[in-house]
């Protein structure tokens, strides 16, 4: 036993090493690329008006449409991308690579190329559009319909990296004692997998979220910019950057508070992995 502890007097912690000036100075440079757009926009907002602006009613119209089609959107990435990610982290076939590239491809992609490819298979002479169109008459280009599947489109694959990762990581002994006591496929997968990948899972779908809410690019492609049917709060800023730069400035200020508000709850314990992990 050490003398520290004969004696009861606490260990001396050794004093952490100062960090070296040159990297702080760097640092404190790339914290002001990302403060001061956003204090620019603080400062350039006109706060005496910026209530009236907001309750506008092109203004409200945009928020309500950009908060239904976002959760709309958000309810899909659950709806395919939790089975999508389970099928890449679980099953092993050919190509496997292949098909996940092809998921996530529009995470990478510009957001206009995105749209573009939408308006090619599901524009009313697409290859999927034009037999909707002609067969059973739904129209996905330039409706509210269309926002939704432009939304999903780029949002998903911020749900399936994330669920793909907690599944790959998570510990597999559970759900092979549950399959010992006789419990079935789905029901393994409603009671063992999605419990414990909860805070991934949660991550994912707010993150899937926050992305559709400020999707742009697909989204005036694919689904263009009518007021009360496809203007969503990007678009109304775009379009209000010409007509009322004002109302530009205050929905702009909106959509950041959301945006920063979600990663602010994105807590450590909502990304950290799963407690039944590998040891």
């Amino acid at each position: 036993m050490s003398s520290e502890l004969r004696s009861g007097r606490p260990r001396r912690r050794r004093p952490e090493p100062r960090p070296p000036v040159a990297i702080i100075a760097i640092a404190a440079l790339a914290i002001a690329l990302f403060a001061l757009p956003f204090l620019g926009l603080l400062w350039r907002t006109p706060w005496g008006s910026a209530w009236s602006l907001l309750t506008d009613a092109d203004s409200l119209t945009a928020l309500r449409l950009s908060i239904e089609c976002s959760l709309l959107a958000a309810a899909l990435c659950v709806l395919l991308g939790v089975p999508l990610a389970w099928v890449l982290a679980r099953v092993a076939f050919p190509g496997r690579r292949i098909v996940r590239a092809l998921c996530l491809l529009s995470l990478v992609l510009p957001p206009v190329v995105a749209g573009v490819a939408l308006l090619s298979s599901f524009g009313r002479r697409g290859m999927v559009g034009g037999p909707l169109s002609d067969w059973f008459g739904i129209h996905l280009p330039y409706s509210t319909a269309g926002v939704v599947i432009a939304q999903t489109f780029v949002a998903m694959p911020f749900l399936v990296l994330t669920v793909e990762a907690a599944m790959r990581s998570l510990d597999r002994r559970p759900e092979e004692a549950a399959r010992t006591l006789g419990a079935g496929g789905w029901t393994i997968f409603r009671r063992v997998t999605l419990p414990a990948i909860r805070p991934a899972l949660l991550a994912g779908i707010v993150l899937a979220w926050a992305r559709a809410l400020g999707e742009f690019g697909a989204t005036i492609t694919f689904a263009g910019n009518l007021p009360g049917t496809t203007q969503t709060a990007p678009l109304a800023v775009y379009r209000a950057l010409e007509a009322d730069p004002d109302q530009a400035l205050v929905l702009s200020l909106v959509l950041i508070a959301i945006s920063f508000a979600v990663l602010i709850g994105l807590r450590d314990r909502w990304l950290a992995p799963p407690s039944m992990t590998q040891p």
